[in-house]
């Protein structure tokens, strides 16, 4: 059998995802037909039944692709910071990572002191933070490298891991 990369999967993927809605678009154009009134309904190219016959052989090769994909991300790891993690955990972490760089971040453009001015109230108010905006937009900088870095090495993993799983129908 052919191997493709987990990379490489991971695109197929999105290709089958869209060759199913394609599919689907299919079916819904030669499902019905506009005819006269007791004229002859004239021959298709493709079926009703041909579309569904490619559609469910493509989401059967989809369900394969997808639990091989599942598999490596479990059963494949990689080192990041002294430890060895699996890929689907690094996944998981590199979106947390991008989670918490984007909160960092916000806070590291707030103002320290900021004015609140209200129609009804004669006492002036302001709102204090209780951190300081540099610290935390140094910090959404630097989780945010640590995110890209753990990335690249996913992706670089992703080149190295070989999947039984022909493509040659998709790519």
């Amino acid at each position: 059998m052919t191997k493709i990369t987990l990379a490489e999967a991971v695109k197929l993927k999105s290709v089958m995802s869209k060759r199913i809605h394609e599919l689907e678009a299919e079916m819904d154009r030669i499902a019905f037909i506009e005819i006269e009134k007791g004229s002859k309904v004239p021959s298709q190219i493709r079926t009703l039944h041909d579309v569904e016959v490619e559609i469910d052989e493509t989401r059967k090769d989809f369900r394969i692709l997808d639990k091989l994909m599942y598999q490596a991300n479990v059963q494949n790891s990689i080192a990041y910071n002294d430890e060895t993690i699996t890929i689907v955990e690094a996944i998981e972490l590199a979106t947390q990572l991008r989670a918490k760089a984007r909160k960092y971040k916000q806070y590291g453009t707030c103002t320290k002191e900021e004015f609140h001015y209200s129609f009804g109230d004669s006492v002036p108010r302001v709102k204090v933070a209780l951190f300081e905006p540099e610290d935390y937009r140094i910090k959404g900088i630097e989780t945010e490298k640590q995110a890209n870095r753990l990335s690249n090495l996913i992706n670089a993993k992703n080149y190295s891991v070989e999947l039984d799983f022909d493509g040659e129908k998709y790519f």
